[in-house]
This record gives structure tokens, sequence and C-alpha cells, in this order.
């Protein structure tokens, strides 16, 4: 049964869900916290569709068979996700990153840009997967590569329209841990690429 649909816009393909899944879980074994259980009430990070909040832990009853299932609410994009809680790390569910990450995130954007001579759509494929793989420090690396277009009209639409959505996963993950509106954390990552 197929849980929830994908993005509309710059959408996942199996293959891209399949990586960003398996680099999520990677991550998490080597954080250490693999054990660690999703509680009611958590803001976690879906690969696929950003931060989002668990709302229930429970058992359902699916197709005659009953599943501890784990659902999660996405403000954003006002869509809810169910999934296995068995299932949970390998489908892409993380927690929110640790101030260490955050940290590390930041000396990549503030870092000099890489610019690749390639051509455009292999670049912006890369980029996609990157922002989709949930994954705080890549998203980190499209911000620096794309962060020209903080304040000027440089580039193509589809360039822009991804600095805007890796910016928009950075700033939602990093305004949760620090406890802060998504406009202070904006205004502060702004600040740091303009200087950069």
């Amino acid at each position: 049964m197929n849980t929830f649909k994908t993005p509309p816009k710059g959408g996942m393909t199996d293959a891209m869900a399949r990586s960003a899944a398996a680099l999520t879980a990677s991550q998490a074994d080597s954080h250490g916290d693999n054990n660690d259980p999703f509680e009611e009430g958590d803001s976690i990070v879906y690969a696929a569709h950003g931060v989002g909040r668990v709302d229930r832990i429970g058992v359902d009853e699916i197709a005659g068979t009953k599943l501890e299932i784990i659902q999660i609410s996405f403000p954003g994009n006002q869509m809810t996700l169910r999934i296995p809680l068995s299932k949970a790390r390998k489908s892409g569910l993380r927690k929110i990153v640790t101030r260490d990450i955050v940290e590390k995130a930041m000396t990549i954007i503030k870092g000099k840009p890489h610019v690749s001579k390639g051509m455009w759509a292999r670049r912006a494929v890369a980029y996609q997967e990157k922002i989709n793989s949930g994954d705080l420090i890549q998203i980190a690396e499209v911000l620096r590569d794309l962060r020209r277009n903080v304040d000027s009209l440089d580039g193509s639409f589809s360039e822009r329209k991804l600095f805007e959505a890796a910016q928009e996963r950075f700033v939602s993950e990093v305004a949760v841990l620090e406890n802060k509106e998504p406009a202070a954390v904006l205004q502060s990552l702004t600040e740091t690429m303009k200087a950069a």
C-alpha cells in the first residue's frame, strides 16, 4: 500500500528514494542512535519531505495484519504519512541533527563554492538528490555551491528553485533544533552566506 504521495515538483525517483533511505540509515548507525525509539511529539526529518512531527505511534490493522505504525505530519505541505515503525529508519526517517552537525554544515556553507563545468541538467539532478537525501551536510553543499543566488538575479529559474528548496530544508531543521523562528534562522543564514 502506498502511504504517501511523491513530491509534485522535482519529485524523487524510486532509485533516489532508496539511495536517500540507505544514506540516512547509515548516518543513523554512525551517530550511534539507531536504537533510540521515536516518541509522540518528536520533531523528525523524513528524507523526501523534510521536517515533520510524530503525531502517533500505535498498532493499526492493515489488510488483516496488525502493524505498529508511526504517523507523521508535515505542516509545511499539509501531508500526513503513516509507515511501519519497524521500517522507519530504512525509509529515511531520522531524529533532528545535533549542534555538531549544524556547525559542520555552516563551515561547509562558508567554504569556497565548487563550480562544475558539466551540463546544468546533470548538476541539477545531483543537487536535487542531495536535497532529497535529507542529509544536512549535503544540503549545505548545495547552499554553498548556489549561494551566489542569495541576493541576486543571477542563474536560471531552476537554479534559484533548487537553492530555495535547499534553504528551506536547512532552515526548518535548524529552527527546530535551536527552538527559533524560521525567519530568524533564515536571516542569520543569509548573513552568513553574504559574508562568505
